[in-house]
């Protein structure tokens, strides 16, 4: 779930979430589990053995009973993602990281950063540092 709708609302076999600790797969009868979730990618994988892939941009999932919940404050699924958008926001975040002055300004264009890449990344777009 995002503030303003519901993404994704069905029964999968595995999703593979960004965690602040790192990646982490999950599949049924995982035991409970509340964790963080950092900027990045969700990937799922349906009943019928298709995956689909999300640009999450930080939040929090609970696993309990074989339920998931996940509450990001933002989510584009890869197919609502826009190529051609998604590139040019990924090269002017780098150079406004470069161009950021201050601390302020370099928390800020590290987060755009990291969101735009998120983006990239759920098209299986491959990004060299």
């Amino acid at each position: 779930m995002a503030p303003n709708r519901i993404v994704w609302n069905s029964e999968i076999q595995e999703i593979i979430l960004s965690t602040n600790s790192g990646q982490i797969g999950i599949l049924s009868n995982h035991a409970p589990l509340l964790t963080a979730l950092d900027i990045g990618i969700v990937k799922i994988r349906t009943k019928e053995q298709q995956w689909s892939t999300m640009a999450l941009m930080g939040g929090f999932a609970m696993i309990e009973n074989n339920q998931m919940t996940i509450l990001v404050n933002e989510a584009e699924k890869a197919t609502e993602i826009d190529y051609q958008e998604a590139q040019e926001t990924f090269q002017k975040a780098k150079l406004n990281i470069v161009q950021a002055e201050g601390k302020k300004q370099t928390i800020e264009a590290n987060l755009a950063f990291e969101r735009a890449k998120a983006r990239l990344e759920a098209l299986n777009v491959n990004i060299s540092p």
